[in-house]
């Protein structure tokens, strides 16, 4: 992981990202306070607002990579200066990459933004942002712009709703996995694309049905983070909770219905 956090940001998160065997020594800690963004949604979160976007300690933030990061065979460049996105790139040569971006990217940067999609794999976005970033009011016409730019994938992200996944001249979509409290959604965006990016690691390949599978698992930490605040339900799964919604979420999809007695 390279990022930049300020003081603020603490060990908590550190241990819990250590505690996965996640590689820690690439995240800068600088004077001044994290990346903060504040919002508010929709009764039913599907919408919402931004109310503020403060860069802090990323508005200065220069990646400093190491000469082994250049063997890292996936890449996911998370939402940040899509040219720093772009320099990062250039740098690493992944065999697979993938990136996000947000409203405060696409309104401010589009062209820089545009430019990255024609060098990476995937992009993995909410429906708002890519009607935004293409233009178009219809999330499929949409879709279909936003791959004309040179991805191999896109992903749109709906919330409640599920994400569809566009690759290949074919669709395929998973639902949400019905959570009964959804607490908070702050972070499940983050949390799918890092389940989706995760499957596509452990495989080993981006094929067409390793893509869909990596769609399943992405819904799957999706569903998870929004059960409780910040990375509170997410810092307490197992492997074996995350395979059990995964296997739900199979039978979800399947014309034949669940096994017997499952």
């Amino acid at each position: 992981m390279v990022a930049v956090v300020g003081e603020d940001f603490g060990e908590e998160p550190m241990n819990l990202l250590r505690g996965r065997s996640i590689d820690v020594s690439g995240i800068e800690v600088r004077r001044g306070r994290t990346f903060r963004w504040s919002g508010v949604y929709s009764e039913d979160l599907n919408e919402r607002t931004t109310l503020s976007t403060h860069l802090n300690v990323f508005e200065t933030f220069q990646p400093k990579l190491r000469p082994e990061d250049a063997a890292a065979p996936n890449l996911f460049l998370g939402n940040i200066d899509p040219d720093l996105q772009a320099q990062v790139l250039r740098r690493l040569k992944p065999r697979l990459c993938a990136c996000d971006t947000m409203n405060f990217w696409i309104e401010g940067k589009n062209d820089a933004v545009r430019r990255l999609l024609s060098e990476v794999d995937g992009l993995i976005i909410n429906d708002s942002e890519a009607r935004l970033l293409a233009g178009e009011l219809n999330t499929v016409v949409a879709a279909r712009r936003l791959l004309s730019l040179g991805l191999r994938f896109l992903v749109i992200k709906r919330g409640e709703y599920g994400a569809a996944l566009f690759a290949g001249g074919h669709y395929f979509a998973v639902p949400a996995y019905p959570v009964e409290r959804p607490v908070d959604p702050t972070g499940a965006g983050d949390s799918f694309a890092g389940g989706f990016m995760g499957h596509l690691a452990r495989s080993g390949d981006a094929s067409d049905r390793r893509l869909r599978e990596a769609m399943i698992y992405g819904s799957v930490l999706a569903s998870y983070c929004v059960e409780d605040f910040s990375l509170r339900r997410l810092g307490s799964l197992s492997r074996d909770d995350i395979e059990v919604r995964a296997g739900e979420l199979r039978n979800f999809l399947s014309l034949d219905g669940p096994p017997a007695g499952g």
